[in-house]
C-alpha cells in the first residue's frame, strides 16, 4: 500500500482523451451504481435524491435509474445500498461517455450536499449484499455472442483490476476489491451464461452481453481506457478458449492480490490488440484509496471521492456536515419507490 493517496496514475490526466473509434460495430450502455452517504453510510434519505432525479425527467429516469437494498442479516448493518443511473445504448464511445457525464450531472444536482461515493463496497461494513458496481451492456449480432462472450471472459480479470475500488471491509484492509471477491450479485463463471449472478452474463431482458464484475470508476479517463479495451476485445474475430478453472483463479488474483505474474502475462496478450497503459494495473484506484484510508481516515477519503465524482479532480478535501432526515426518507418512498414498484417487479420477472 505504498501508493500515495494524493495521486492516481491516469495517463494523460491533464488533457481530454477521446475514446478510440468503435472497432467492433457493437453498441454499448452503462449502468453505474454508487453510494449516497450521510456522511459515512447510505440512508433512506437517498430515496429523496432519487425522487428529485425522477420527477425532473420522469420519461427518462423511470427506466434508467434504480435503488438497491441490503439483504438478510446485513440489513442490521445498513438497509440502504447503492443507487443506479444508466445511459442509453450508443455505437460511439465518446457519445456513451458524454451520456454518462450528463447522467452524473443530473444526479449531482439532485444530491445536494450528500456525499456521492463511487466505490464497490463501503469501507466500514462487511456486507456482500450491500455493494455498487459498473455494468457494461454490449449489443452484438446473435451469431457473434458466443465468440464475444468467450473473449471477454478471457480478458475480464484484467478489466476487474483496472476498475478495482473496494480495498476495505469492516474497517480493515482487504486487498484490491472486497466486492469482486464476495458480492452476492457476481461470481466466477458458470456453464450457464444466462445465470444472473455471475461476472459475465447473457442478459435475458435486454438481449445483451453484460459485464457485471466491475467496480465503479469515478475517473473518466480510466473509464475511457477500459472501454477502449472492451471494444478491442469485442472486435476479435476468433474465440479464445473458455476455461472456467483458469478464469476463477485469475479473478481471485485480481480481487485479492493485484497485478500478479499471471495477470502480467495476460496483459501482454491484451497489449497486442489494444493500447492500455500498464501503469493503470500497477497502480489501481484501490491502491490510492487504501493509502488515503491510512493517511486521512474514512470521512476524508469519502470527501475526496465525492469531490472527484463531482468535479473530476482528485484532491484533499475536508469533510462537511450532512444529516439524514426521516422526512426526506418518507418523501423518497412516496415519490420514488412506490411509483417504480411496477417496473421493479417487471424487471425482476424479465431478468429471471
Amino acid at each position: 500500500m505504498g501508493y500515495p493517496c494524493a495521486v492516481i496514475a491516469t495517463p494523460a490526466a491533464g488533457r481530454l482523451l477521446h475514446a478510440p473509434a468503435n472497432r467492433s460495430g457493437a453498441t454499448y450502455g452503462l449502468e453505474e451504481e454508487i453510494f449516497i452517504t450521510e456522511p459515512a453510510r447510505p440512508t433512506l434519505s437517498a430515496l429523496y435524491v432519487m425522487a428529485k432525479l425522477l420527477w425532473r425527467n420522469p420519461r427518462y429516469y423511470y427506466k434508467h435509474s434504480a435503488t438497491n437494498f441490503a439483504r438478510g442479516k446485513e440489513i442490521r448493518q445498513c438497509l440502504m445500498s447503492s443507487v443506479e443511473i444508466a445511459t442509453r445504448a450508443h455505437s460511439d464511445l465518446d457519445a456513451l461517455l458524454a451520456d454518462l457525464q450528463a447522467r452524473r450531472a443530473d444526479l449531482i444536482r439532485a444530491a445536494g450536499n450528500a456525499y456521492l461515493v463511487p466505490i464497490g463496497h463501503l469501507f466500514d461494513l462487511q456486507a456482500p449484499t450491500n455493494t455498487g458496481g459498473l455494468h457494461i451492456h454490449i449489443g452484438v449480432a446473435t451469431e457473434r455472442r458466443e465468440t464475444v462472450y468467450a473473449n471477454l471472459a478471457y480478458f475480464l480479470p484484467l478489466l476487474m483490476l483496472l476498475s478495482a475500488s473496494s480495498p476495505y471491509a469492516e474497517g480493515r484492509y482487504f486487498g484490491q476489491s472486497f466486492r469482486i471477491a464476495h458480492s452476492f450479485a457476481i461470481g466466477a463463471l458458470r456453464r450457464d451464461p444466462y445465470y444472473r449472478f455471475q461476472d459475465l452474463i447473457l442478459a435475458r431482458r435486454l438481449g445483451t452481453i453484460e459485464i457485471r464484475a466491475l467496480d465503479p470508476i469515478w475517473d473518466m479517463q480510466r473509464l475511457r481506457w477500459l472501454l477502449g479495451a472492451v471494444d478491442a476485445i469485442v472486435a476479435l474475430p476468433d474465440a479464445r478458449p473458455l476455461d472456467l478453472d483458469r478464469y476463477a483463479a485469475l479473478r481471485e488474483q485480481a480481487a485479492y492480490i493485484g497485478y500478479t505474474p499471471d495477470l502480467q502475462r495476460l496483459y501482454t496478450e491484451l497489449r497486442a490488440i489494444v493500447e492500455l497503459p500498464e501503469s493503470l494495473l500497477h497502480h489501481t484506484v484501490s491502491d490510492a484509496l487504501a493509502a488515503c484510508m491510512v493517511n486521512e481516515g474514512l470521512l476524508r477519503t469519502y470527501a475526496r471521492l465525492n469531490h472527484a465524482y463531482r468535479t473530476g479532480q482528485w484532491a484533499p478535501m475536508e469533510p462537511h456536515a450532512v444529516t439524514p432526515s426521516w422526512g426526506r426518507a418518507v418523501l423518497g418512498l412516496l415519490g420514488y419507490y412506490l411509483p417504480k414498484l411496477p417496473y421493479i417487479a417487471y424487471k425482476a420477472w424479465a431478468e429471471w
